[in-house]
């Protein structure tokens, strides 16, 4: 399973994932979790329709790449759309999907360094392999 939000880092995960799959020929778990932003929502803001469009951008993205290396290897794949904080979103879906590992970005965030990114809570749960790529 492998985490993408749209970042640089999420996509080099998605690559890399998408690497492992086809060397193991496994089905591929493209897991985005949308953001529940009840600040948001509660101004108006339409949130659910953004999050949507960001959802719809990346199984674009991933369809275009699929298809620029389908003459020289295959990946399944599937997408699946989670909502809530990131960390909770990612552990639902790999408990969910029962993921045999979890491949996320580098947190690209400097605040994370202090808080803790999601890469270093999934590591902490200690529940399933956790793969980070910068």
């Amino acid at each position: 399973m492998v985490g993408v939000d749209g970042s640089d880092t999420s996509l080099r995960a998605a690559a890399y994932a998408g690497g492992l799959a086809r060397r193991q020929n496994a089905l591929l778990a493209v897991v985005y979790v949308q953001p529940v932003m009840a600040a948001g929502a509660a101004l108006g803001a339409p949130v659910g329709e953004i999050t949507d469009e960001i959802a719809e951008g990346l199984i674009a993205e991933i369809r275009e790449a699929t298809e620029r290396v389908k003459d020289i290897f295959s990946v399944r794949w599937e997408f699946h759309t989670f909502r809530g904080d990131p960390y909770n979103g990612l552990v639902t879906a790999a408990d969910e999907l029962k993921a045999d590992a979890v491949i996320v970005g580098a947190s690209e965030q400097a605040g994370h360094r202090i808080v803790g990114s999601v890469a270093i809570r999934l590591v902490k749960a200690g529940r399933w392999p956790v793969t980070v790529v910068p």
